[in-house]
């Protein structure tokens, strides 16, 4: 029996081909030109054209976030080590920050009988203003940072937030969403179940990208 591997092997010619697909295959419509690249980003991390109808950004989400990733005072926060992880190194100058298994993390996490990732967010507190926070795991971070910035905590640039899973993952999600405006936050979120840490780190990236001019 003859085997028939012939496949694309150069990285670049990958990606565009990919892109291309992409670019037929989804809705893009309604979103623009930086928002695309966002959107594309997740639908090449989860090969589902249709979950772009999922996508929501508020009305300044990429313009917030590309002043804040082209600063270098503003951090990157990230609820996961997956999310940091997932983050393109050569686009960024500092690395991002990830306090989940820090040890006053889990000292605070067992004191107050929750989980690390809600406890973690204590040590984002002084580093909030102007950051872009990434959380693509963990509802119950989304929740507390909502809970804090309601209470008065200082704003992130920009908040991208796609935790997965079925207790609590959609409805931090639709928490987010609803508050955004009433809480003065720019956010980038995909509704439903469904999200996790690459279309996290990868709408990062995106942006990352449109910064340096790279688009499709």
């Amino acid at each position: 029996m003859s085997l028939d591997l012939s496949y694309i092997a150069d990285p670049v010619g990958i990606e565009r081909e990919s892109f291309r697909q992409i670019r037929q295959l989804t809705n893009l419509s309604t979103f623009n030109r930086e928002e695309q690249q966002v959107v594309m980003r997740i639908v090449h991390s989860v090969g589902i054209p249709e979950i772009a109808s999922q996508v929501r950004f508020s009305a300044n989400a990429c313009q917030s976030g590309l002043a804040a990733l082209s600063n270098n005072e503003h951090r990157i926060l990230c609820d996961v080590e997956m999310v940091k992880q997932g983050i393109t190194k050569r686009m960024i100058d500092r690395e991002p920050l990830c306090f989940l298994n820090h040890s006053e993390t889990q000292s605070l996490a067992k004191e107050r009988g929750e989980t690390r990732s809600m406890a973690a967010l204590e040590l984002w507190r002084p580093r909030l203003k102007g950051s872009v926070v990434l959380i693509g795991n963990a509802p119950t971070a989304l929740f507390r940072l909502l809970e804090m910035i309601h209470q008065g905590a200082d704003r992130p640039a920009l908040i991208i937030g796609m935790p997965v899973g079925f207790v609590g993952a959609e409805e931090s999600k639709a928490a987010l969403w609803q508050s955004h405006q009433d809480l003065e936050i720019e956010c980038i979120t995909l509704l439903g179940r469904q999200g996790g840490s690459a279309v996290t780190s990868a709408s990062c990236n995106a942006l990352l990208r449109c910064l340096r001019g790279e688009f499709y």
